[in-house]
């Protein structure tokens, strides 16, 4: 690692990134590194601010907002409203997306989920951003249809964590690298670099209170994962966060597995594909690990809707593959 490499200095530096330059690269990821930046101080403040709570209207997939969720809304369309090279954006708190640009230079399409982990914004918990930008296929007038692509597809993925520190990782189908915010100077500075995910971890996350309701195969898996084994070191301790972000990050550190599966209220899970799973498990396979729907590659699903929901379990290739064997058991 380079002692003292900022974001942009990093960027510059890659270069050669697939069809594109290292230009277009800083272009759009500048505008996230300021949204992750704006979106810090305000979850510093929001005690303080009077920004926590309930902002007292449902979102487009029927989940209650909180304060800070429109307000991280807000900062990212903002922070990339003057920037051309994004057609537009398709959002966890908008119905439908939203045009950014009309410029000949819009060839890319953003899809985020703001404020991930938003029920932890009244206790202090972790919280993230997520994103992925896909190119465009065509020009002319922004269509919804053209951000169903499949998770292959993107060309930048990552997310911000904002924890003990406000890290930003990013890839763009070259390896895994992460940046922590200098708060001092206001730069991320890059402090994970090449980040490589363990091939299998002892650690699982997952919202175990919903067990009960889960398909046999998870239900199995969670009792393998559980008892007592020395021989491979298991039981495995559960993480769980209620942040996606978090969960999935302690995986590309430390190794394991996050899982969130279909129940009989929700057969999909609860997830969303475009902007929260898609990203995530580009992340992790450029990290060395692995992200399934439980009966495949989660990045070949082909969305059907902007909104649409998938089952997920990402982390260590190791990990992921027993849970797809237990699955396969049903």
């Amino acid at each position: 690692m380079a002692a003292g490499k900022t974001l942009n200095r990093h960027l510059i530096e890659e270069g050669g990134w697939r069809q594109d330059g290292a230009g277009d690269l800083l272009a759009l990821l500048e505008p996230m590194a300021l949204a992750g930046k704006i979106l810090a101080r305000e979850i510093d403040q929001a005690a303080l601010a009077g920004k926590l709570g309930l902002a007292g209207d449902a979102n487009a997939t029927g989940d209650m907002q909180k304060k800070l969720d429109v307000i991280g809304n807000e900062i990212v369309m903002d922070a990339f409203a003057g920037c051309s090279l994004v057609a537009g954006i398709a959002s966890e708190e908008l119905d439908e997306a939203v045009v950014m640009s009309t410029s000949e230079d819009a060839r890319y399409l953003l899809c985020t989920d703001p404020l991930d982990g938003s029920s932890n914004t009244d206790v202090n918990a972790p919280l993230g951003t997520i994103f992925g930008i896909f190119r465009r296929g065509r020009t002319g007038e922004l269509s919804g249809g053209e951000f169903l692509q499949k998770g292959s597809e993107q060309v930048c993925a990552g997310y911000v964590l904002y924890g003990t520190s406000t890290v930003l990782v990013y890839t763009v189908g070259a390896g895994v690298h992460g940046f922590t915010l200098d708060r001092g100077v206001g730069e991320f500075m890059l402090s994970h670099h090449d980040i490589r995910c363990p091939e299998k971890g002892s650690v699982y996350s997952a919202n175990v209170g919903r067990h009960k309701a889960w398909k046999p195969g998870v239900r199995r898996y969670l009792d393998h994962v559980t008892e007592q084994d020395k021989s491979t070191g298991r039981p495995h301790s559960l993480r769980y966060t209620g942040a996606l972000v978090a969960d999935l990050h302690r995986c590309l550190l430390d190794g394991g597995v996050y899982f969130y599966p279909g129940d009989p209220g929700s057969p999909n899970g609860k997830l969303r594909l475009l902007y929260e799973c898609a990203p995530l498990a580009c992340v992790a396979e450029q990290a060395g690990g692995a992200a399934s729907t439980g009966r495949g590659r989660l990045l070949e699903v082909m969305p059907e809707a902007i909104h649409q929901r998938t089952p997920i379990a990402v982390g260590s290739v190791d990990n992921v593959a027993l849970y797809e064997r237990f699955m396969a058991e049903e």
